[in-house]
């Protein structure tokens, strides 16, 4: 790595220090790559801690872990969003990864050889570029959102803690996947609470129980790592459903809910009169509104010619065809459902690496030279 005034030359950019960033970092040091990991958060791991307060994993410890260092908490435990943080900021410092934080990417572009990284006033030249930033990052809202009546209290999963941020009053949860059950739930023990969304059913038995303990290791390294592929009919289906309908639920069952007196309702269909309206007809008065209504993949600052008509990265794998020398990490179905899942970056990570390697090998003599000396 060198420094010209406010550009510096780094041979790979990782640009986001979360599960993906930090494997493929440690792939990269591995082969003893230098390289420079980008984090908009001022920690490692702040995606995760920005999350609800009370967000536990879907996977048990035991499947939690990045390449090269176990978790550290009970094997059968759940851990809490927190607890996860502070496993990636511990897993960055065990392994030297050179990761600097506080620097949000705000465009990424080329010339020449080289890809441009910029981030405010620095710049970064660099042969290799890993956009590790996932693949959802910017909230969705449906249209009609700002129809609704200023004195109802709206929140984006993206944006809810807690339900101290909620006014007294019903609450509507508007999204019925696993985030909006967890945040029903959640809620109806202090307020009247409408979930809103088609049922897409649950997975068949407890995680959190004993045959959660025999059955959640295998769906998640067999069926999500190895048969919901990409390239298979299984993966297929899932990704289209993943996309547009949501996955099962995992933790909450729809007997959790009646129990605890969430009321299921039909999806919202728009606004009457400044209240939400269901496509059954009915006009809910709710106080509060929780849009559960998943995030999009905002890439809008990579300039560079790599998407399709719907704006997703062209890739096979995290590679990109048409564009040496960038990849991707983190997207959805990149290789299996297990790639945005903490278990499936290892794999993805170690292919990518290989293939920047298998890359490097490929630089005429005067570039190498060039990369070594920057390094």
């Amino acid at each position: 790595m060198s420094n010209n005034g406010n550009t510096e030359y780094v041979e790979t950019i990782i640009i986001g220090a979360g599960q993906a960033g930090l494997a493929t970092g440690y792939y990269l040091s591995r082969e003893g790559l230098p390289h420079l990991i980008l984090e908009a958060g001022e920690r490692v791991g702040a995606a995760w801690r920005k999350r609800w307060d009370s967000l536990c994993l879907f996977t048990p410890a035991r499947v939690d872990a990045l390449p090269g260092m176990p978790y550290p908490g009970p094997a059968h435990s759940f851990p809490s969003k927190d607890e996860f943080a502070d496993y990636l900021e511990a897993y960055a410092e065990y392994f030297g990864l050179a990761v600097r934080t506080g620097v949000r990417v705000s465009r990424l572009s080329r010339h020449g050889d080289y890809l441009i990284v910029e981030a405010g006033e620095q710049r970064f030249d660099a042969r290799n570029v890993v956009v590790a930033t996932g693949h959802y990052q910017a909230p969705k809202l449906p249209p009609f959102a700002g129809e609704l009546d200023g004195s109802i209290v709206q929140l984006h999963a993206d944006a809810y803690r807690n339900p101290s941020q909620l006014q007294d009053g019903p609450v509507l949860v508007v999204g019925a996947g696993n985030t909006g059950a967890e945040l029903a739930l959640e809620t109806a023990r202090e307020h009247e609470t409408w979930l809103s969304g088609r049922d897409v059913g649950s997975v068949p038995f407890n995680i959190e129980g004993f045959s959660g303990r025999l059955l959640a290791p295998i769906v998640a390294r067999v069926f999500f790592h190895q048969v919901a592929k990409a390239t298979t009919p299984v993966g297929r289906r899932l990704h289209r459903k993943a996309r547009h309908h949501g996955l099962p639920l995992v933790r909450t069952k729809p007997a959790h809910l009646k129990a605890a007196g969430v009321e299921r309702v039909p999806p919202v269909a728009g606004v009457h009169q400044g209240r939400p309206q269901l496509t059954d007809g009915r006009v809910l008065e709710p106080a509060n509104v929780i849009w559960c209504t998943g995030f999009y993949a905002d890439f809008s600052w990579i300039d560079l010619p790599v998407f399709d008509d719907e704006g997703e990265p062209v890739h096979e794998r995290g590679v990109v065809p048409g564009e040496p020398r960038l990849y991707f990490m983190g997207l959805l179905f990149q290789q299996a459902a297990s790639s945005t899942q903490i278990h499936g970056v290892e794999r993805d990570a170690r292919h990518i690496v290989r293939n920047l390697v298998r890359e490097r090998g490929r630089l005429p003599a005067d570039a190498a030279a060039t990369v070594e000396a920057a390094g």
